[in-house]
């Protein structure tokens, strides 16, 4: 098994509570994240805790993830994910802090690739590729939905 760990911040110009309502309504990210997410089902859903059944976008291909997810109130989110169908398992964390100029996301993404043939093509291209495509699809959107959201 080989294990990566990806990591990045990103400062928003928006309050705390405003990027918190977005990244954690997971029913909206097909909507709000298009090229990250097909499609959301929250198939249990006890206070905080998620189980979410999601079929996402990676590489130009399309794969079923089982996300446990817990929503860290005012906070973020931190989430253990499982692809069968590509081969990983993961620990996402998405936290959210107050910064000078809005908001600091702090990502993390503790990824074990669990197919040998994938982990070697998968270690170089996800450490070179997913978190520039991460900004790209997601934190880009971000910073679009909020501009409309603020500019009301």
């Amino acid at each position: 098994m080989n294990e990566i760990k990806l990591h990045n911040q990103w400062v928003v110009k928006a309050p705390v509570d405003d990027v918190f309502r977005i990244m954690t309504d997971f029913e909206k990210f097909p909507e709000n994240f298009p090229k990250v997410a097909e499609s959301i089902k929250i198939n249990k859903r006890e206070g905080n805790n998620l189980d979410i059944e999601a079929t996402v976008k990676s590489f130009g291909k399309r794969f079923k993830v089982n996300m446990k997810t817990q929503i860290l109130p005012g906070k973020g989110f931190i989430s253990d994910n499982d692809s069968y169908q590509f081969g990983t398992s993961g620990h996402e964390e998405l936290l959210l802090s107050p910064h000078v100029e809005g908001t600091l996301i702090d990502y993390t993404y503790q990824v074990t690739i669990h197919k040998k043939w994938l982990a070697v093509v998968a270690v170089p291209l996800l450490r070179w590729y997913s978190m520039k495509y991460w900004e790209k699809a997601v934190i880009d959107q971000l910073k679009k939905i909020l501009e409309k959201h603020l500019n009301r």
